[in-house]
């Protein structure tokens, strides 16, 4: 054969070498994420006892050598499995994780506008979210101001952030105008 081989004129079958480097380092970056998840989420990932128990054998490992070789024997492990539920396991963790990010920019954007706009933000918050109590609110944002003004403590706008934060957690709030 000769060296400079096309990609075109290979079999379907055979992986390239980059490919497999890849792969590989993916493996090894999954096992990383692995041993950094908390007792309860690694329970909750989908994986042979072999895995789970090399896991378990790296978490207390400090030596940066010791560490990286059994990183390495871990991504060996799920070389000879298939990792997709794993996989899906660790994506489904960030997604929970992306979501409640989003919850926590959409309640944070609300209350710094209303905070801005005070009485007709929240007439534009209550249209479109008629549960709300709008007495409550429109206390918090009056305090909220109150304590910007005099430079004191925020615990009316971090109250507010609850308020609007657990509204979004039963529906999420539309993005403010």
């Amino acid at each position: 054969m000769a060296r400079g081989k096309e990609k075109t004129g290979e079999e379907p079958g055979i992986i390239s070498k980059s490919q497999r480097k890849r792969e590989a380092q993916e493996l090894k970056s999954l096992a990383a994420e692995l041993i950094g998840l908390s007792k309860a989420r690694l329970e909750r990932v989908p994986m042979e006892d072999s895995i789970r128990e090399a896991v378990e054998q790296a978490r207390p490992i400090r030596s940066h050598v010791a560490r990286k070789r059994q990183l390495q024997f871990i991504a060996k492990l799920l070389r000879r499995t298939d990792p997709g539920g794993i996989f899906e396991a660790m994506e489904a963790f960030n997604n929970a994780a992306r979501q409640l990010t989003a919850r926590q920019h959409r309640s944070e954007a609300w209350r710094d506008f209303l905070l801005e706009s005070g009485d007709s933000a929240l007439g534009q918050l209550l249209d479109k979210r008629f549960e709300a109590d709008a007495q409550a609110m429109r206390q918090l944002i009056r305090n909220a101001q109150r304590e910007a003004a005099k430079g004191k403590p925020p615990s009316s706008s971090r109250a507010l952030f609850r308020l609007l934060r657990d509204m979004d957690e039963n529906a999420p709030l539309p993005p403010p105008p």
